[in-house]
């Protein structure tokens, strides 16, 4: 992995905000997207960190794992579920076919964990046994092995994500319960798909973020699979002597940075805390870390201005 100085040098070398004049740009709290011709869509994953659905700053190298672990997800998984994905011609960009979305995005868990609002923990700590439809039993620890994944949706568009049911969802006309079920499918089987590849990397795979798109009629994931924004992982080695000592998890996604904000008193209220050089680079190293462990490859830093890199990327994708 690269080292702590490598990643100090390039603080100021990450992608934030961009807008690179080429088709339609939207901006997502990650990703920037610009609508192309042919019914494409180019996807720039910035180095922008959000938590607590919170914008707050950048992580050097972010976006390039972000981008190249979602692409390396989605090659994995293609036999498994169709995607969006058509092109990859940059570490930062992913050129894929323009579909709908489903408005809610389908969370599954396999672990009670988790600090945000939305959370299955919090909300159970809180006196919740019925959360998104799923009864659960009295007694449970924080970290602690569902018996089964469960699937938690929230809603999209809105100011802050909200946990919904399906019959919840179905009820508000959000969707209706044919793709509601048809979504939850795909959802499990690349949840079980991602345990069992992630427990070869000696990874526990959480708990994962899901975004369902259709294309042609049919359901397809898009945006990111399995990756440390969208989804938590754990060590596996030390989960069990760390649970029964009620100690947190060795962790190996953003919660480090969840957790960070938690520890200074926000937790999306208010002025965030602004993120110290230090975590920005340790939230790197962690970033890099995952992308090594789970790809089983190592992470070679693009090298080059990365706003004149990626603009690049997006004239050429519009010339195709």
């Amino acid at each position: 992995m690269i080292g702590e100085d490598r990643i100090r040098q390039e603080l100021g070398n990450v992608v934030g905000g961009t807008d690179f004049g080429v088709g339609t740009r939207i901006s997502g709290k990650v990703r920037d997207s610009y609508i192309l011709p042919g019914g494409r869509r180019a996807l720039v994953t910035t180095d922008r960190v959000s938590a607590f659905d919170r914008i707050l700053g950048t992580i050097p190298f972010k976006g390039q794992v972000l981008n190249q672990l979602a692409a390396f997800w989605f090659e994995q998984t293609a036999d498994l579920v169709p995607n969006h994905v058509i092109s990859v011609p940059d570490p930062n960009v992913m050129v894929v076919r323009e579909c709908g979305q489903l408005p809610l995005e389908f969370v599954v868990r396999g672990y009670i964990t988790g600090v945000t609002s939305t959370s299955a923990w919090t909300n159970y700590a809180k006196g919740a046994r019925v959360i998104c439809g799923n009864h659960l039993p009295e007694g449970l620890r924080k970290d602690q092995k569902l018996e089964r994944p469960i699937l938690t949706p929230t809603t999209k568009h809105e100011e802050h994500d909200r946990n919904i049911s399906r019959d919840e969802a179905i009820s508000e006309g959000l969707i209706d319960g044919e793709t509601f079920d048809k979504a939850a499918d795909i959802c499990f089987r690349l949840f079980d798909f991602g345990v069992k590849f992630a427990a070869t990397r000696g990874l526990i795979l959480v708990d994962t973020k899901y975004e369902i798109g259709v294309l042609d009629d049919r359901l397809v994931v898009s945006d990111e699979v399995h990756t440390p924004d969208s989804s938590r992982y754990w060590f596996a080695d030390t989960y069990d002597s760390l649970f029964a000592d009620g100690k947190p998890q060795r962790k190996l996604d953003k919660e480090y940075v969840r957790e960070w904000l938690a520890e200074r008193g926000f937790r999306g209220e208010g002025e965030p805390p602004v993120l110290t050089d230090d975590v920005r680079i340790e939230a790197s190293k962690r970033y890099i870390d995952a992308y090594e462990r789970i790809t089983g490859r190592e992470f070679v830093p693009a090298e080059g201005d990365i706003n004149d890199r990626i603009g690049r990327a997006l004239s050429s994708a519009v010339a195709e």
